[in-house]
């Protein structure tokens, strides 16, 4: 059986909208658009039961081809990409697995911990001011380095509130976020490897999801902070 697969209609018809983004256009293709979403979706799905395979995933979360106008001096009606994200199961496995599928080469896969809670980020910093050994050993292996490049994240533009701004991990610790991302061509997007690509690419984040759920599940001595 060949891997589902991301179609040439699908980036043609987002990049129709993208040009011509508006309700009356989206009304009159509103039947195309259902059936691209579908298969779409179905995509995802199939994602989403081979991420299982390795991993254990909560739930999906497609977002809305809606956007939300109100605050926004971009009034376009409708995102011109698909997106959808998997969430871990239970409060043990932290981190998430992201993909946009958006025409002009802005695809991109993403994961890790984007604008944390206050609480995690603390912990996190404290840990690697303490000691971040483990953590860049994890980010700089060969194999993880291939696949997903330097870590990304916003920064504070001077060292957290606390700690030291001469800290020797202060790159670190300055950090907003500790995400990794990359990013897809149209011509990968709807390559037959694209399926097996983005999974295989999944799958390599593990040990820094499995560092990152130790260390947001134990305080600085260890141990659990899930209970028994």
């Amino acid at each position: 059986m060949s891997a589902p697969a991301i179609t040439k209609e699908v980036i043609q018809f987002l990049d129709r909208l993208k040009k011509n983004n508006n309700r009356e256009w989206f009304a009159a293709h509103k039947k195309e658009f259902k059936s691209i979403e579908s298969d779409v979706k179905q995509f995802y799905g199939q994602l989403m039961d081979e991420l299982n395979t390795h991993d254990e995933i909560e739930k999906l979360k497609m977002f809305r081809i809606y956007r939300d106008v109100r605050f926004s001096k971009d009034k376009s009606p409708y995102q011109h990409h698909f997106a959808g994200s998997f969430s871990r199961s239970g409060a043990r496995l932290r981190g998430g697995y992201y993909l946009r599928i958006r025409p002009g080469g802005e695809s991109f896969m993403a994961c890790g911990f984007w604008q944390p809670e206050k609480e995690d980020l603390y912990r996190i910093r404290k840990e690697l001011e303490l000691d971040a050994a483990e953590f860049k050993s994890v980010i700089n292996e060969k194999k993880f380095k291939n696949a997903w490049g330097e870590l990304q994240g916003e920064e504070l533009k001077t060292a957290p509130k606390g700690f030291d701004r001469e800290h020797e991990n202060i790159d670190l610790l300055r950090k907003k976020g500790y995400i990794f991302t990359h990013e897809f061509s149209d011509k990968e997007v709807v390559s037959p490897s694209f399926f097996t690509e983005v999974s295989e690419r999944f799958q390599v984040i593990r040990p820094f999801f499995d560092l990152m759920s130790d260390i947001l599940t134990t305080n600085l001595n260890g141990e659990s902070l899930l209970g028994k």
